[in-house]
């Protein structure tokens, strides 16, 4: 039977580039390993988390009010550590390789499926900002105590949060200047 006049025949994608396309699209299961080392690191995060807060909590009762806020610096800043390691686990597992099947849990975080390459990226320099400045902030109490820390090292703690948060200003920026490009 032939076609009408109207139509085109079907072009029909040669076999070696669909097979070409079929391995760059399953060549993102490359990336699963990642995300499993990055679980490893998760778990060695919470073993020195363990660890920080046995060794701390254990001085809990000669502490005073500055070491036990420094203290909870330290810890507030491994939980920092451990929730941008999530962030990246789940995120870049969703976004590149495949979607995490949780089914109905209710424990699902309402974020997971929703963060894309942009949202991830926001979400990243949000923590190291955070992170930076805990760091900051433990410096300076320190200075406060009395112990002795040198003046290049502050310079960069300082120099390096200044970064990170013009850095993160910078993305959103960004973000928002090609958002408003896509609406037009």
């Amino acid at each position: 039977m032939s076609q009408p006049p109207t139509q085109r025949p079907r072009s029909i994608k040669p076999l070696l580039e669909h097979y070409l396309e079929l391995g760059l699209f399953r060549s993102r299961w490359l990336m699963a390993p990642f995300y499993v080392g990055l679980v490893v690191a998760l778990g060695a995060l919470l073993i020195v988390f363990t660890n920080e807060a046995i060794h701390e909590l254990s001085n809990v009762m000669t502490m005073s009010a500055e070491e036990a806020i420094l203290m909870v610096l330290a810890l507030i800043d491994l939980s920092l550590a451990g929730n941008l390691l999530l962030i990246v686990i789940f995120s870049g597992y969703e976004n590149f390789v495949s979607k995490i099947d949780t089914g109905d849990d209710e424990d699902r975080p309402g974020w997971m499926g929703t963060v894309d390459f942009s949202g991830l990226k926001m979400k990243l320099i949000a923590s190291i900002v955070a992170i930076s400045a805990i760091a900051l902030l433990k410096a300076f109490m320190e200075l406060a105590e009395g112990k002795e820390i040198p003046d290049r090292h502050l310079m960069w703690l300082v120099t390096i949060h200044i970064v990170f948060v013009v850095s993160g200003v910078l993305l959103a920026l960004m973000d928002w200047l090609a958002g408003k490009a896509e609406k037009h």
